[in-house]
């Protein structure tokens, strides 16, 4: 199993770093190879992804990514900035699907910016379309200046489409995921105002109709963003656009404790993804040996679930994930104030030896 690892920029190479030594343990074999990509990729090379990187990408059972960007390449065209690293692993791999598992563990309750009542046993699950969307749309205007990224420039713009089929595949892996939890899904738009989402809706509503054992209610992005810090465990699978759940899917890492928890999965039609936490690089924090490792932890975890075909491992290490926060272990970011909290490479050190 050739696994590509990408940890590109700020704390992407530490947290890499653990899930890969949490995976070394398990006693399968995996081949790991490593790629700059990003912002790093930039500095050695020229560009955020390299011809040899993607390649690595596409030839790999799946790929393990950091995270990108820094704020000291805001200023370069937006074509080599380390945040198109990830726009082009989407696009030339065609994920297509992006799945992100919002679970409150019991002993983070406490942790979350929401009363422990309104989060105690939340599982989302989030599925946000990757492909489309305003994130892939037309010309986003133009520069007039080589000062800076639109400096003099009248205007600028972004086109949002979809397309019938990347709605419909997007639809049909949403209620698919929804009969294995608990049969219910929210479809999140904005119909009231954009006619893409209009068309969103219409064709998600035809793809329901093969769907009768699974509950469909359609909601506009405001309402959602509302109700999931009102009453979050009314949802459970909820799919919705590129830009919209980008959005959500940050809101509601919040509602578990940290960021740092929340792992996600991006999947093309062969069952190949790519596997990062939901977080950024914070490069704030990059080199100091404090950021939570147990988002990348988790992304490998779904790895062996959808790409590797190694559920019981992955149930091992998720598994493992939850001993160590019985245990009372806490990075920084998932501390309660004034406690005492582990560096990056102890959580993961905790989480090998939970392993056994």
């Amino acid at each position: 199993m050739k696994i590509a690892v990408l940890p590109g920029d700020g704390i992407g190479k530490e947290i890499v770093a653990e899930a890969v030594k949490v995976m070394r343990v398990l006693g399968e074999a995996f081949e790991f190879e490593f790629a700059e990509v990003g912002g790093a990729a930039f500095d050695a090379l020229g560009h955020p992804l390299p011809g040899a990187t993607l390649r690595l990408a596409q030839a790999a059972d799946a790929v393990l990514f950091g995270a990108v960007g820094d704020w000291k390449y805001d200023k370069l065209e937006r074509a080599l900035r380390p945040e198109q690293a990830i726009l082009g692993l989407r696009r030339h791999l065609g994920l297509f699907a992006n799945f992100r598992p919002a679970i409150c563990y019991e002993e983070l309750t406490q942790a979350s910016s929401l009363k422990p009542e309104l989060v105690a046993g939340l599982d989302i699950l989030i599925v946000r379309e990757l492909t489309g969307d305003i994130y892939f749309g037309q010309p986003r205007g133009r520069r007039i200046s080589p000062d800076g990224p639109f400096a003099g420039a009248p205007e600028a713009f972004d086109t949002m489409r979809y397309s019938r089929p990347e709605i419909e595949r997007i639809a049909h892996v949403a209620f698919k995921a929804a009969r294995r939890r608990g049969r219910k899904v929210t479809s999140v738009d904005k119909a009231n105002v954009l006619e893409t989402f209009q068309f969103w809706k219409d064709v998600v509503t035809e793809v329901h109709a093969g769907y009768a054992d699974v509950e469909l209610e359609h909601m506009y992005v405001d309402n959602a963003a509302m109700q999931l810090v009102k009453a979050p465990k009314k949802f459970d699978v909820i799919v919705t656009g590129n830009m919209f759940g980008d959005i959500l899917s940050d809101e509601a890492a919040m509602l578990t404790g940290s960021i740092g928890m929340l792992p996600s999965a991006s999947l093309n039609e062969r069952g190949q993804g790519l596997y990062e936490p939901s977080h950024g690089s914070a490069p704030d924090i990059a080199g100091k040996g404090i950021a939570n490792p147990l988002a990348t932890i988790l992304s490998a975890a779904m790895m062996l679930r959808y790409s590797l075909d190694r559920a019981q491992q992955a149930d091992r290490i998720e598994a493992a994930v939850r001993e160590v926060l019985a245990q009372g272990l806490r990075t920084a970011d998932i501390a309660a104030p004034g406690a005492a909290a582990v560096s990056t490479a102890a959580m993961g050190d905790a989480v090998v030896a939970a392993l056994g």
